[in-house]
């Protein structure tokens, strides 16, 4: 990762990761008088009389404090409250993406624990709850302590228990798969902070014995009568033991949980381990051992670390959300210990059951099964918080801790409505992307922007860039923006090379009969858009992206000229993701076909929906026309519903329906009430439109007014993977494209059955682009 990169993240366009708001309208004089004086004042007054109403009335039941001082902020120390701040930002950033909550981040400017729990005290009746975050240890103890022995709201430190309790569903699993009991194994910690004190306790709760846990330190294993470098939290898990290292508490151990630093333990050590040993290497960003470096000397062991670029990975963001959420809803007094041990088994047996298709895509991977490799489920579940969730509630109420009760099923339903599945699906592209990252040409290679999406692609696993342009432009403004160009090929298109002879031979005997010569062959490959075609067509890379600097036909045209449709497609047509909070639109065609015919409406649609499959959703089609099922008549409308018919014949599976108009297509009611015949029983989900004009105005007014996330345009039908950027993208839509390009080329991979089906009969050649 590049700091540039990091530091334009946190401050543009908008200083900052979250923002406050507001749920009711504020459009007239009449709102106003509502929203404050005087209508304001007949909360206050229900308030005043019953201040349970205030979980009525306001904010206070989904909003949680994340609360520092400063004193242990990630792996940089005791940095302060304000150089905190971000990371508190971050926090609440996830609270809102996965389960919904809203966050105040708050740094208290103090190092003393009694400052922070009375500032604590005084928050009580703003908020619903309150996370602790980077405190110091032993401070953290005391702080979380009082405060869930004064307040009757749940207070959290997430430093402690997060890793406990992730990390106590991977060793229930783990357990499991190697046939060891709870009470019998011996589990050796590395790191004796915070985290590694709670996660001890947790796993005693679990049923390890408190004999069979070794704690060790900097100053090597926490034992029975040593003196220095300890605290009463530390002694609680001082053991009557002759070892003295880390090493020596190692041999036979059959558990690792690594809460210290890379590089902490060796191969050796490992080797050293009793049979089917269990390593928790959870350091990060590097783990005390990588796990090939385990596997290299203990090919029976199970490995787990933080990292989201191997299996198991323990991270904190499976338990705070969803603990919270449970919690909130169900009003809870505090989070107790059952709560945290229901969220821990709630994990462990959500990885037991069969992941949906859906989930596995995101990831990259064809199927995932319980087993070594996947102990635990993963971030971007969407499971998890139907889960973790109400187990955490359930827990509150059959505890005594909750003031609301919580009907299971009923809840489950309420967290399905509250948080839509678009959240995952940027995410699960680039999961995908990282599972086999391909080798993509950048064709606008001298650009900055290209230049540092490039670093990110490297950097984050997605894909292996190539930059098309002069080397010596490319270097210079790299330095310039201070942007490695380590691992990131340069092809310079104007370098005379055996290649480029090879290439300009390839593009002429493509062309020979449209005209082109050899000399002009050998010209066109000086423009990089022509020149990384070639490429992508002749094998050398796999996937091509361009148009962030030029328009759209320059980009497609070449395109169409080297690489052309896939034969068995026979139509290219584009396709835009719209990613809203919390749904997804895909809309077709919207950058190619004129005026397509019902043959090629019914293979836009095709096309579209088996793109919409690979992203890991379910497609629900709608053909969209100005009229509703023969309401109105017209040729138009006729044409929509013969694709209709046509696209049924081709996929009898797929659901699709038309010709309908686009506000009947994406409100349920309208399709229940009005239309209770229409296959579609939820919203549509993919819009095929009638013409160019009425896709082209409709994504875009979709993305500027409506304010979704537009990733696209993407082509489908193309004979290899070539992209089109919009003109302008910055960084971030490079990469998510570039994520895009290496998903279509892994799915060339695929045996070709499983990649184009055949065009509708009566699909004709490629109808001219948008030029």
């Amino acid at each position: 990762m590049n700091r540039q990169d990091a530091l334009d993240y946190h401050s543009s366009p908008r200083p900052g990761k979250i923002a406050v708001v507001p749920t009711k309208p504020l459009a007239n004089q009449r709102d106003l008088s509502l929203a404050y004086s005087p209508g304001v004042a007949e909360p206050c007054l229900e308030i005043e009389k019953n201040p349970e109403d205030a979980y009525r009335y306001t904010a206070r039941g989904n909003l949680v404090a994340v609360v520092t001082n400063g004193t242990a902020v990630l792996g940089l120390g005791n940095i302060g409250a304000l150089a905190g701040k971000p990371v508190m930002e971050g926090k609440g950033n996830l609270f809102k993406q996965f389960a919904d909550i809203d966050v105040f981040d708050l740094e208290v400017d103090s190092p003393k624990p009694e400052d922070v729990i009375r500032f604590c005290q005084l928050l009580e009746p703003s908020v619903g709850g309150i996370n602790l975050e980077d405190i110091k240890a032993p401070d953290c103890f005391l702080i979380e302590e009082t405060l869930r022995k004064t307040m009757k709201i749940p207070v959290f430190h997430d430093d402690q228990h997060g890793t406990a309790i992730i990390s106590g569903a991977a060793l229930i699993n783990a357990l499991e798969v190697v046939g060891k009991r709870m009470e019998d194994v011996r589990v050796v910690f590395s790191g004796a902070g915070a985290s590694a004190i709670a996660t001890a306790m947790h796993y005693e709760r679990l049923g390890v014995r408190r004999e069979h846990i070794v704690m060790c330190d900097r100053a090597g294993v926490i034992h029975a009568g040593r003196e220095g470098h300890m605290d009463p939290y530390k002694a609680r898990f001082a053991t009557a033991t002759a070892a003295r290292t880390l090493a020596e508490a190692l041999v036979d151990a059959d558990v690792f949980v690594g809460l210290s630093a890379a590089g902490t333990v060796s191969r050796e050590m490992v080797a050293a381990m009793a049979r089917d040993p269990i390593v928790f290497a959870l350091a990060n960003p590097v783990p005390e051992i990588l796990p090939e470096e385990v596997a290299a000397v203990r090919p029976d062991a199970i490995v787990a670390t933080g990292r989201s670029d191997y299996p198991n990975q323990v991270n904190n963001v499976l338990g705070f959300p969803f603990i919270f959420r449970g919690a909130l809803d169900a009003r809870a007094t505090e989070v107790n210990e059952e709560m945290k041990m229901a969220a821990t088994r709630a994990l462990a047996m959500l990885a037991r059951e069969p992941v949906p298709e859906s989930v596995a895509r995101r990831y990259g991977l064809k199927r995932v099964k319980f087993g070594r490799d996947y102990l635990i489920p993963f971030p971007f579940d969407p499971r998890v918080l139907l889960w973790v969730a109400p187990a955490v509630a359930w827990a509150a109420v059959a505890s005594g801790v909750a003031k609301e009760f919580i009907e299971v099923d009923a809840y489950r339903e309420q967290l399905e409505a509250r948080l839509g599945r678009a959240r995952g699906v940027l995410r699960g592209i680039i999961n995908r992307a990282m599972s086999d990252p391909k080798r993509v040409v950048l064709a606008e290679g001298e650009e900055r922007r290209t230049i540092r999406a490039a670093r990110i692609l490297v950097d984050d696993g997605i894909a292996f860039p190539i930059l098309l342009g002069n080397r010596e432009r490319i270097v210079r403004k790299a330095a310039s923006e201070h942007v490695s160009l380590d691992d990131i090929e340069i092809e310079d298109p104007a370098e005379l090379s055996p290649r480029r002879e090879a290439f300009a031979r390839y593009l002429w005997e493509r062309r020979q009969r449209k005209g082109m010569s050899l000399v002009e062959a050998n010209r066109r490959l000086y423009n990089p858009n022509y020149y990384g075609c070639v490429m992508v067509a002749t094998g050398v890379a796999d996937a091509m992206l361009s148009g962030a600097t030029t328009t759209y036909p320059e980009t497609l045209r070449p395109a169409l000229e080297v690489i052309g449709a896939h034969p068995k497609a026979g139509l290219v047509s584009g396709m835009y993701m719209l990613v809203f909070e919390k749904r997804i639109i895909f809309c077709a065609d919207t950058t190619v076909n004129f005026e397509p015919t019902a043959e090629q409406l019914a293979q836009i649609g095709y096309a579209a929906s088996r793109v919409v499959r690979t992203l890991g959703e379910v497609p629900r089609v709608a053909m969209l026309s100005f009229s509703n099922f023969g309401s109105v008549r017209g040729e138009e409308a006729t044409r929509v519903a013969q694709a209709v018919q046509l696209l049924r014949q081709r996929d009898p599976r797929l659901t699709v329906d038309g010709e309908m108009q686009a506000d009947t297509a994406v409100d349920a009611a309208t399709l229940t009430e009005s239309f209770p015949f229409s296959v579609l029983k939820e919203p549509a989900n993919v819009l095929i439109f009638p013409n160019l004009s009425a896709g082209n105005i409709a994504y875009k007014l979709l993305h500027h007014l409506g304010g979704a996330t537009a990733i696209g345009p993407i082509l489908v039908g193309m004979a290899r993977p070539v992209h089109v950027l919009e003109q302008g993208a910055d960084v971030q839509d490079i990469v998510n494209m570039a994520a895009v390009a290496v998903m279509d080329a892994q799915d060339r991979s695929r045996p070709a059955a499983d990649r184009v089906a055949p065009a509708p009969a009566g699909t004709g050649t490629v109808p001219a682009p948008t030029l």
